[in-house]
Order: C-alpha cells, then sequence, then structure tokens
C-alpha cells in the first residue's frame, strides 16, 4: 500500500530517535591467533545518537542525522530535511508522542506551508493553536495539510516501524563485539552501516500486526 501511495505522490515515513548510544572501547585486544572472546572490561568514551526517517514504502533510510543531541530544533531540521526531498509531496509521518515531536516550530513549519500566518496560530501556552501540546498535535495531525503527522498511542511506539530498524543496527552493529575508540569513531560506522544498508539489505517489512487486543 505503501509503495502505491508513493506512486501516487504520497510517501510514508516512520520516525524516531535513538539516543544514548554508547561509545565503548574493549579494554583487552583481540589476540591473534586465539578464539575471539567478548571482553567484559570497556572503556566509556561517550554517547552519541540517531534522528532518522525510514521510508516504509522502500525499507530505506532517509535523512539520517548522527549527533548527540535530540532538540526541538534539531527535530525540525530533520523534517525540514525530509520534506525537502520532494517538496511538492503529500507527507505522512509516523512517530510518537515526544514534545519535540508536537512542537511549536513544528507548527509553524506546517502553518508556512499552508500559508498559514503566525498571527492566526495564537500563543504557546496562552491560546490558539500553540496553547498546549494536545493543541498542537490536533493541527499537526491534520490530514488536509501537506505534511500530516500521525501520532502511536501512549507507550505503542513499538508500533513505529523504524523501531524495527533500529533493532537491526543494534543486532548487526550496536553490539558486545563493537568497539569504538571514540564518539567520532561510533558516529562514522553508524553512517557507513546506513550507506551499506541502503544499498545492500533494505527491504519493504512484512507488516502483518491485526490490531487485535492483548490478552491479560
Amino acid at each position: 500500500m505503501a509503495a502505491e501511495m508513493e506512486r501516487n505522490g504520497e510517501r510514508v515515513y516512520a520516525s524516531d530517535e535513538k539516543m544514548g548510544v554508547q561509545a565503548l572501547e574493549h579494554a583487552q585486544e583481540k589476540q591473534p591467533g586465539k578464539p575471539e572472546r567478548v571482553d567484559p572490561e570497556y572503556i566509556r568514551h561517550g554517547t552519541s545518537g540517531i534522528i532518522a526517517a525510514f521510508n516504509v514504502a522502500d525499507d530505506s533510510i532517509a535523512c539520517a542525522m548522527v549527533q548527540p543531541t535530540r532538540t526541538e530544533a534539531d527535530y525540525l531540521a530533520h523534517i525540514e530535511s525530509l520534506v525537502a526531498l520532494n517538496p511538492s509531496d503529500k507527507h505522512k509521518i509516523i512517530h510518537d508522542s515526544l514534545n519535540t515531536h508536537m512542537s511549536e516550530s513544528l507548527v509553524k513549519f506546517v502553518a508556512k506551508i499552508e500559508g498559514i500566518p503566525d498571527s492566526e496560530l495564537g500563543r504557546k501556552g496562552k491560546s490558539g493553536i500553540l496553547k498546549s501540546m494536545k493543541t498542537r498535535a490536533e493541527f499537526l495531525s491534520d490530514p488536509s495539510h501537506q505534511i500530516e503527522f500521525v501520532y502511536t498511542p501512549k507507550h505503542c511506539s513499538w508500533l513505529n516501524q523504524i523501531e524495527c530498524w533500529f533493532s537491526i543496527i543494534a543486532r548487526r552493529l550496536l553490539n558486545r563485539r563493537s568497539s569504538f575508540a571514540s564518539v567520532e569513531e561510533l558516529e562514522q560506522a553508524i553512517r557507513e552501516f546506513i550507506d551499506y544498508y541502503n544499498r545492500c539489505l533494505k527491504k519493504p517489512f512484512q507488516w502483518n500486526y491485526e490490531g487485535k487486543l492483548l490478552k491479560i
């Protein structure tokens, strides 16, 4: 369905952040000619993170920002870059209800595209569309907009397909066997993995969750 939507000019992305990725270096070097062992001792060099969008139609990763911060400005920059890839298309962006996903700056970005002046948005914490997270989310999730944000239910961010991809990179790259001598080395490895994934590994997920209630 997502592939057909994309052919009709409507793009579906699953977006989120994976923060606190640690640059851990094994304390003991591997010994040539001996069986590999997972060293329980390691050196911490700091953390970084990923802000990325998963293209539901073809399983590729778009506009990945590899950096330690995820501020409101960071997420806005990510969305701006994502929309700029196909500026005339309709965008449906799926993410959870983190406060940066329903920010004042996102509202103003969408309003600018829709031709809505700032004077009609109200004031953050006071009135109008900008009054609260609820009113901002309602505006951002308006299906009539060129950019529509879809929020996963509370405690259900696992429904977002990019979480599946975060699991892939955690298993294939950010695992106990990996060793990074610096944050810069970690970030370069993440960028190289994303490039390799998009060239060689991407394959649309067969998403078959039927929405049935879990039995307690």
